[in-house]
């Protein structure tokens, strides 16, 4: 028998199993990931985190969602790998994922940043099936309750997002769990795409609600977090610096 040892994380609430191969590899099957997070017969998880080898970073991130595929990157996955890797006396931390080398620092108080980098916003960086303004996406969807979502903004931070902005409100009862598939699944979407409804209360302040590629409705998510502020500054219904609160905080 192969004994495995994993460390439990999260970051507001967003759980991740982190497996340490940076010295033993570890290769797990899609149904070996789903079993692993699966809530009631397995350890439970948004997302399985494996940790490897890199030549040009601190680490190698690996991410793979509660359904068994991988995935570029994970905002809050990254937050918990620099800790773990900051526990063992660095300050700055390079991660390389899937989709580049993140850089994340000691932000005080316990407290991890993370550079998610340059925000993508062309519509073949997204990526899209087509051509379209993603400042203003011509998409419109309605849910089984008969809510309507349309005109969201697209942006890729590493990862694909779209975010739809609701009246304030209207986000806490939005039937978000039911809708959330059938966007994320979309045939414009050609890699699927992380779903947000998102509310402005304040100039410097939104709401946030996430159904997670993957893995469905997430206490929290660090990428949407970045997506929805970059959405909000580029649609100018807030400044520079935004603080969102989700779910879990």
């Amino acid at each position: 028998m192969t004994v495995t040892r994993f460390l439990k994380m999260h970051g507001l609430g967003n759980d991740f199993v982190v497996i340490d191969a940076r010295t033993a590899p570890v290769s797990l099957s899609g149904d070996q990931v789903r079993a692993i997070a699966h809530r009631r017969t397995g350890i439970g998880c948004d997302s399985l985190i494996v940790l490897e080898p890199s030549q040009s970073a601190d680490v190698f991130m690996r991410t793979f969602n509660a359904d068994g595929g991988e995935v570029e990157i994970c905002g809050n996955a990254a937050r918990c790998v620099a800790s773990l890797i900051r526990s063992q006396g660095q300050t700055e931390i390079t991660i390389d994922t899937q989709a580049g080398v993140l850089r994340a620092y000691d932000a005080g108080n316990g407290l991890v940043s993370v550079d998610v980098g340059v925000a993508r916003v062309g519509w073949q960086e997204i990526p899209l099936a087509r051509e379209m303004d993603t400042l203003h996406l011509d998409y419109t969807v309605q849910s089984p309750a008969g809510n309507r979502l349309h005109d969201p903004v697209a942006v890729n931070v590493g990862n694909p997002h779209v975010v739809f902005f609701i009246a304030a409100d209207a986000i806490e009862s939005f039937d978000l769990e039911a809708i959330g598939p059938t966007i994320e699944c979309d045939g414009l979407f050609p890699e699927r795409v992380n779903v947000s409804v998102a509310a402005v209360v304040e100039q410097d302040s939104l709401r946030l609600r996430v159904w997670e590629r993957g893995v469905g409705i997430t206490a929290a998510c660090g990428t949407a977090a970045c997506a929805a502020a970059i959405a909000a500054h580029r649609r100018q219904l807030c400044g520079r610096a935004v603080t969102v609160r989700l779910n879990g905080g």
